[in-house]
């Protein structure tokens, strides 16, 4: 640093002091415009500097999606690769669920034609599906359905309210088990079927046997899956909801109920298709309308493909009853902890 004594005899010498350096904006606090943005440089036309972006970060330019907490976003390409994956996985699954049904479906077009069976007898399915359009067309498909499904819903519900609280009082209560386990051992390997005849001389050929038959069918799985819920529960889960005071209807609601769930959908599935199998053979008998009289018709007067066109809409209702009731279990167990693979 020049001091005032030597700057004077310098310029009496004719000389100069020499001009101190410009201070270095990093080296001063006071103008590093990112310690001190008050004194920004951008009026003396100085450059900005930028504050470098936290780690993790997303620059304006960087493509934003759905993040989780503590995950950097996924480019574009990343993001159309996955959905592309995840939509091949659905085909995949859906064309290993229809494989067989597709299988089913070429060879029942191709034996009757290439003389592998009687087309007489097995008509090809071709055939079959225009018999069945032909017969929703005119309306007898939809009036035959009806008065099925109306006899068939009609015996399931009513078999169902009776038999879920009957099976929870048996499994529940072991002297009601004791007094009519003997008499449920007799009706529950007696089949459905052979007991027809009884039901039409007791109830005639009208509705009520119909509607009855499928009651009596319907009875003993429901019944028979719901005992085994009730004694099957966790005895852990029932002393600690004893040892918190809960009354016995609070315990079913809360402990016996929920646990039983799976176990009692089962035997209403099992219902469920009972119903729809034991009508069509009632229905074969004094029924002047239905899928199984439709049946019955079409054999006696030969018409070959408009039986098997009833034989299929049947299975299409048992289907598709089977798959709501899975929907509605899948709701009604939604506290179930899934299986981990």
């Amino acid at each position: 640093m020049t001091t005032g004594t030597d700057t004077t005899a310098l310029a009496a010498a004719g000389l100069t002091a020499p001009a101190a350096p410009p201070a270095d904006p990093v080296a001063d606090p006071a103008a590093d415009p990112v310690v001190n943005p008050a004194r920004t440089p951008r009026a003396t036309g100085a450059p900005v500097r930028k504050a470098p972006a936290p780690a993790g970060t997303a620059r304006a330019d960087t493509p934003v999606g759905p993040i989780r907490a503590g995950q950097a976003p996924a480019p574009a390409p990343v993001r159309t690769k996955t959905a592309a994956l995840a939509v091949v996985r659905v085909l995949k699954a859906v064309a290993v669920r229809t494989a067989a049904i597709l299988a089913l479906v070429a060879l029942w077009e191709i034996a009757p034609r290439a003389g592998l069976v009687d087309a007489t007898f097995l008509p090809p399915i071709s055939e079959v599906a225009v018999a069945w359009w032909e017969l929703a067309g005119d309306g007898q498909l939809a009036d035959h359905t009806q008065a099925s499904l109306i006899r068939s819903f009609g015996g399931f519900g009513i078999a169902v309210a009776v038999a879920v609280p009957l099976g929870l009082l048996i499994g529940w209560y072991r002297p009601l088990a004791d007094f009519l386990g003997p008499l449920l051992e007799v009706f529950r390997n007696t089949a459905a079927l052979a007991l027809l005849p009884v039901f039409v001389l007791l109830l005639g050929i009208g509705e009520t046997s119909k509607v009855s038959i499928v009651v009596y069918a319907c009875l003993w799985p429901v019944l028979l899956n719901t005992i085994s819920a009730v004694r099957n529960a966790d005895p852990t889960l029932i002393r600690l909801a004893r040892s918190m005071d809960l009354s016995t209807p609070r315990l079913f609601q809360k402990v016996i109920l929920p646990a039983s769930v799976p176990a009692i959908f089962t035997g209403i599935r099992l219902a469920g298709a009972v119903s729809i199998l034991v009508l069509v053979a009632a229905e074969m008998i004094g029924a002047k309308a239905g899928l199984g009289y439709l049946i019955n018709a079409s054999q006696f007067n030969f018409a070959i493909p408009q039986m098997y066109a009833g034989i299929i809409t049947i299975s299409a209702i048992g289907v598709a009853f089977n798959q709501l009731l899975v929907t509605v279990e899948r709701r009604l167990s939604l506290w179930r902890v899934p299986a981990s693979s």
